[in-house]
């Protein structure tokens, strides 16, 4: 057995996102483990490299977490040939050409998403790879959320039957910044900056889907400006152009219709931020980020439809909870040491730019139907 250096290049990592999910919660969080264990008996232990543009934070970051390399000179750290895998974390619209040069520097990649703003710049990414000879992978964190993979083990195990239809919410009410603090940062909201829900939300509500229900063929997506005037993060007004809402409805293989709101300007009123609601022939269940509820056919009750006098059926207390039988950690952790043991041993592994390209196809045909009022078919993609 023996210890093996991964030398890991983390780009942008100073936002929440990066900081909290992908350098403290999964690459620390292995490295204080001891790394990840191959079939071998072998270890792979991260060595982290922190790069950004703002010399300070990276390197308050980096002292903060006891990580000893830092800079701000990404093309130097892309000719470290010591260092051979690239992760990214940066803004969408930075991402495509920063993913091509460490392509091109011969790195694997695994990056946040989406992937590109448009499909083009998504297949660009993906046949570089493919040219390179490189692997590549795109975060899907929600798949190892513990209340979609007891969703998708409901599945798997035909619970459902045939499942007929699926509804997802998912939002929160994010505060414009003039009297309260934003709880997201002010680009997510400027067009030309590569913001809005459609983009952000559609790349994850494609693998959700194809992943944990079945294939989405088509789509059809109305967005919304619903709040025009927000504050930045030095509380200075900006014109807040972009779509803050989705209300979009899919088309699955085998006849599924599923229904997503995303939404920014929305109070919650539900168990979760996120909820899935599944319907089938033989049973139903209802996801959140950790929980998932079940009802089956057998113990489905007998609701009367009487405007008349008030409800007394206590509707909730008719589902039954999944169980937590397998142990679960942070997903960001999880795929993270699922791509490593990909990059050593070819362990199992789907979530390549090709599907991060899916992502993106999505939200652009999502967008597409938005402006052109209209049902679109989403095409196979292939390399």
């Amino acid at each position: 057995m023996a210890d093996i250096r991964l030398g890991v290049i983390m780009h942008g990592v100073t936002g929440r996102m990066g900081t909290n999910q992908h350098l403290i919660r999964s690459i620390l969080a292995i490295r204080d483990q001891g790394g990840v264990v191959l079939k071998s008996g072998d270890r792979v232990m991260p060595d982290p490299v922190l790069v950004g543009r703002n010399a300070g934070k990276v390197e308050h970051l980096a002292r903060t977490h006891g990580v000893d390399r830092w800079t701000i000179d990404l093309d130097a750290a892309l000719a470290n040939p010591d260092d051979t895998l690239f992760f990214d974390a940066a803004s969408t619209q930075l991402r495509k050409e920063i993913l091509l040069k460490a392509i091109a520097a011969g790195k694997h990649i695994y990056t946040e998403k989406p992937i590109a703003e448009t499909l083009d710049d998504a297949l660009t990414l993906v046949r570089a790879a493919k040219d390179k000879g490189i692997k590549s992978g795109v975060v899907h964190d929600k798949l190892s959320l513990p209340g979609l993979m007891k969703l998708r083990m409901l599945r798997d195990a035909g619970f459902f039957g045939r499942i007929l239809s699926v509804r997802g919410e998912f939002g929160y009410w994010v505060f414009e910044g003039d009297w309260q603090a934003a709880q997201r940062p002010s680009w997510n909201y400027r067009k030309a900056d590569g913001g809005g829900i459609i983009l952000d939300m559609l790349c994850h509500w494609r693998y959700v889907l194809d992943h944990t229900i079945a294939p989405v063929k088509a789509v059809s997506c109305t967005g919304a400006n619903h709040i025009p005037e927000r504050w930045d993060e030095d509380g200075t007004r900006y014109d807040a152009d972009t779509d803050d809402a989705a209300y979009a409805t899919f088309e699955l293989e085998g006849g599924i219709v599923a229904q997503i709101n995303s939404s920014w300007c929305t109070r919650v009123k539900r168990d979760d931020l996120v909820t899935f609601h599944v319907d089938g022939t033989h049973g139903s269940a209802v996801a959140g980020l950790t929980k998932c509820v079940s009802q089956s056919r057998v113990n489905t009750p007998m609701p009367v439809w009487n405007p008349d006098v008030p409800q007394t059926m206590k509707f909730h207390d008719h589902w039954q909870e999944v169980p937590d039988n397998a142990p679960t950690e942070n997903g960001f952790k999880m795929q993270w040491e699922m791509f490593v043991r990909h990059l050593y041993e070819d362990g199992p592994w789907e979530y390549t730019l090709l599907s991060g390209a899916k992502g993106v196809q999505l939200a652009e045909l999502g967008l597409k139907s938005w402006a052109e009022r209209r049902w679109m078919d989403v095409p196979t993609l292939e390399e």
